[in-house]
């Protein structure tokens, strides 16, 4: 007998009338108590199956259950045996994640390759007709990050980047939830600093992604296809340095520890702050200079300003001035809120009864079965991934920065201009 490959979007779209013989159909597809039928299930295809695809996406395809994970691609020969070993039964190897994009029974394309390639794949996904969860940082610039919202639009498609903290009790008691409201009520004035900083908790990476300067060109492994893994980055001569986990120290692939806890932190400040729809219009950092033209290294504080003043702050530990102790987390004009959530004036927690609670949010899975916009989709992931590629930027510059954040630009400003919109290494393009 034929195995039997039922995928959601098919079982949605077959009819009864076109079934010409008795079949003995398998209890899994037929669903019921204890089984999960295919039209229930949503099956993902993951290119990028290193250190965040392996732990995050890869699935395990258990027996008697559907399987979910039905493709994984990879540049790396290790690397994809890895996840087919870890996958197992129902699962395909890919080394070229095109030819991903022509399955037909397949859902949901998990992008989780280093970040230069976000864009280029979760693009093509999208006019493929696939759903897509992609990792964080979304974007490597802000005009990758404007092409691809452009194109999740425009294809109708549903794009969650993997950061849940605006969800989840990142902060501590559903708190993204309750600093929206506190924000909302007005409780604290405006306009409003929000510290991001070591002393509270937010550990930014900078010496463990920071980049080398001393590689010495090395051989490629047979097992790694480096041209791929380039794709539209620059040809740079190969180091082990560049791959695998340690790419975000280069300005070319991630953003250093801005590119990879950037997203995490400063999504749900984005969303309590109301800035989902918008970016700072003012960016400034305190960083070494003049900043190595490869590597990504340390820095000390980096300011965004919005129109309105609330103000986002960066302090890394890492260089520099460590931030005085005892700092509030948010501060405004008439009350604070502090680490444990102990605010001043006392109890303002406890004052937002009336105040109504934000729209609920909708997850990943939800939003491809309903086909509601998730809570972190393209649109908000984007302008969230703004606030890293600005603070990158920045640093890189030296200097103050203006920003447009309805033209999404630096008006008059070519330099910054040239990272917001960075060229890729032909063919590649957006």
């Amino acid at each position: 007998m034929p195995s039997l490959k039922v995928s959601r979007r098919r079982f949605l779209t077959t009819t009864a009338g076109s079934v010409a013989a008795f079949t003995i159909v398998p209890r899994h597809v037929l669903g019921g108590p204890g089984y999960t039928p295919p039209s229930e299930t949503l099956t993902r295809a993951v290119i990028g199956t290193g250190g965040m695809g392996m732990a995050g996406h890869v699935t395990v395809n258990e027996d008697g259950k559907p399987p979910v994970t039905l493709a994984v691609c990879d540049v790396d020969e290790k690397h994809l045996a890895e996840a087919m070993k870890k996958s197992g039964r129902s699962c395909e190897a890919y080394a070229d994640w095109r030819k991903v994009l022509d399955r037909k029974d397949i859902d949901t394309i998990h992008v989780a390759t280093p970040p230069h390639w976000h864009a280029l794949i979760a693009i093509a996904a999208a006019q493929c007709g696939f759903d897509v969860l992609c990792e964080k940082p979304l974007t490597r610039t802000i005009g990758e990050g404007v092409a691809l919202a452009a194109a999740v639009h425009r294809y109708g498609r549903i794009l969650q980047v993997n950061t849940h903290f605006r969800f989840e009790n990142y902060y501590g008691f559903g708190a993204s939830k309750m600093l929206r409201k506190l924000v909302d009520s007005g409780l604290l004035g405006k306009p409003l600093t929000v510290r991001v900083s070591r002393d509270l908790g937010f550990d930014w990476k900078l010496k463990m992604w920071s980049g080398r300067t001393d590689l010495k060109p090395e051989g490629v492994p047979g097992e790694l296809n480096y041209d791929m893994w380039l794709g539209p980055a620059p040809v740079k001569p190969y180091h082990p340095h560049r791959v695998h986990q340690s790419f975000r120290g280069y300005w070319d692939y991630d953003g250093g520890g801005l590119g990879d806890m950037g997203m995490h932190y400063l999504d749900p400040v984005q969303y309590f702050l109301g800035k989902d729809d918008t970016s700072p219009v003012e960016i400034s950092a305190v960083a070494p200079w003049p900043a190595h033209p490869d590597a990504a290294g340390l820095w000390d504080e980096v300011r965004l300003k919005y129109a309105d003043g609330d103000t986002i702050l960066l302090k890394s530990g890492e260089w520099g001035a460590d931030d005085k102790p005892g700092q509030p987390f948010i501060e405004g004009p008439k009350g604070k809120v502090f680490a444990n959530y102990r605010t001043e004036p006392a109890g303002l927690f406890d004052k937002l009864d009336a105040v109504p609670d934000p729209r609920p949010l909708v997850n990943f899975e939800t939003a491809v079965r309903t086909r509601r916009q998730p809570g972190g989709n393209v649109d908000v992931a984007h302008r969230s991934c703004t606030l890293v590629n600005l603070a990158a930027m920045a640093v890189r510059l030296g200097r103050t920065i203006k920003y447009d954040p309805v033209k999404q630009v630096c008006e008059g400003d070519e330099e910054a201009n040239r990272i917001v919109r960075q060229p890729m290494r032909a063919p590649w393009h957006v």
